[in-house]
């Protein structure tokens, strides 16, 4: 279902998947804790289960409660957040193995997009990958999302975007894992 951001927020999500803008590219996402939501993200996508999603999260506060050692790189977050960065920490014990492919690290960001923020302030953190079929480039344009409307619970109406992935940066092994618009180091 198409349905506008206001009308979403009065949703009590569950374990439903939506589509939405973020600042870099579509994404594609659910509760974290909807095991049913993120098998089906996989699913829509057809990615391999071996390939991690990322969590986005509206605040530092909702990113402490997720990773380890977030004091040593904070300054990365406080530089760059919301924004195009996605570091990726130790996980906590309370982040699904599912999310993250079984690995112990998490990939997480802040967006810099008003209807994504809302979303993420409303619901909480979201498992959220770009909208795509694995290995096909992500989806900027709002009428590409369409051919998606079948697959998942919401697609919520947004604008054509015209930015790239983010950069994501591992803080653990501290190494650029992929270099989008943000440059680190």
């Amino acid at each position: 279902m198409i349905i506008d951001l206001i009308d979403l927020l009065k949703i009590n999500l569950k374990d439903e998947v939506i589509i939405f803008e973020t600042d870099t590219v579509y994404g594609i996402g659910c509760l974290i804790d909807s095991e049913i939501g993120i098998k089906r993200i996989y699913e829509v996508k057809k990615r391999e289960d071996k390939k991690p999603l990322a969590i986005l999260c509206a605040n530092i506060e909702q990113v402490k409660k997720l990773v380890q050692d977030f004091e040593n790189h904070r300054y990365l977050a406080e530089l760059h957040w919301p924004g195009a960065l996605t570091l990726i920490f130790n996980k906590n014990m309370g982040v699904s193995d599912t999310i993250t492919s079984g690995f112990n690290t998490v990939g997480v960001r802040i967006p810099k997009d008003t209807t994504a923020l809302r979303i993420l302030e409303k619901y909480g953190p979201m498992a959220v990958t770009s909208l795509n079929i694995s290995s096909e480039p992500a989806l900027l344009s709002f009428e590409d999302t369409l051919a998606f409307k079948n697959r998942v619970d919401y697609i919520v109406k947004g604008r054509d975007l015209s930015s790239i992935s983010s950069t994501v940066y591992d803080c653990v092994n501290n190494k650029i894992l992929r270099q989008g618009t943000i440059l680190i180091g």
